[in-house]
């Protein structure tokens, strides 16, 4: 075991960030995978996953520190984090310095400065390859996933369903040091609107569209009146409740008036012989179920 690896997962777990172990001197988990899985310890129940597995208990770190010297994963997650990686283009990281395409960093600083914002102070990781990590806190509630490419070039995020090397890791390629800011700090809202934008707002239909659901709308209010008005003894009511839901929807769609689809079939009810307070009654519940249950128009109207 390498001590400081250990103290690297349980610094980081202080933190209340989830660990799991990362191959020695590489990135990939050291855990078995699915088709290996024992189906004992943590798997008794089922393949547990990293991200499943990560933790902050000391006891499981030590644990699982004392068998080999792992590197460090941190599981973004769990741990409430959203880390920003900022990359090296390949040729650059390798030393080449061909590469005409701006670092992560760079690209980065200047999406900030057109939100009008200065690079966030926050937890930072320098990678192996020259690259960063920078470190936010989540906000409550939301759950972020990974993004490529979305922020901007050469600016990829890691939270649900990835994670980050810690610092005090090693590859081959270099270490992984923390650089400044003890504390991740939280996520930026203009960052947060980049990654989450607001849902569009639902389209309203055009106005020859709309047209027509109100002519179809029409047709139906003058068909289930004259249904209704017609109705013999013994089937009045039902012939009445039938039209009300039926005509419910186009209500609740926007297309028919509430207090004109009433009144309609309180004449036609009445017309069939029911009384006013028999329409009334009836008219309420079977508009307001309809109502209810007939919140998103249906391709059949």
């Amino acid at each position: 075991m390498s001590e400081h690896l250990l103290r690297a997962a349980l610094d980081a777990a202080a933190r209340g960030w989830h660990v799991f172990p990362l191959r020695p001197g590489a990135k990939p988990p050291a855990l078995h995978g699915e088709r290996a899985c024992p189906g004992t310890g943590e798997c008794a129940a089922g393949h547990r996953k990293w991200e499943q597995r990560a933790t902050t208990d000391p006891d499981r770190i030590c644990a699982a520190w004392s068998r080999a010297p792992f590197n460090v994963g941190i599981a973004c997650g769990p741990s409430g984090l959203l880390v920003v990686d900022l990359d090296v283009p390949k040729d650059n990281s390798k030393g080449k310095g061909s590469s005409d395409a701006p670092d992560g960093a760079t690209t980065f600083r200047a999406l900030c400065e057109r939100a009008g914002h200065t690079v966030p102070d926050t937890y930072r990781v320098r990678t192996a390859s020259g690259g960063e990590h920078l470190y936010f806190t989540a906000p409550p509630g939301v759950r972020f996933t990974n993004t490529a490419r979305t922020v901007a070039p050469s600016v990829d995020t890691r939270a649900w369903g990835g994670y980050v090397v810690a610092a005090g890791s090693t590859t081959p390629a270099g270490a992984y040091e923390a650089l400044c800011a003890p504390v991740a700090a939280p996520l930026p809202s203009w960052l947060q609107s980049i990654l989450q934008p607001a849902p569009r707002p639902a389209q309203a239909p055009s106005e020859a569209v709309a047209g027509q659901y109100r002519r179809y709308a029409d047709v139906a209010l003058a068909n289930e009146t004259r249904n209704v008005a017609a109705a013999q003894q013994g089937s009045r009511e039902g012939s009445l409740f039938r039209a009300a839901r039926a005509l419910g929807r186009f209500v609740a769609w926007g297309d028919l008036p509430r207090h004109v689809v009433e009144q309609a079939l309180q004449e036609a009810g009445q017309a069939a012989g029911l009384s006013a307070a028999e329409c009334r009654s009836t008219l309420r519940s079977a508009l307001d179920w309809s109502i209810t249950h007939n919140t998103a128009r249906r391709q059949a109207a």
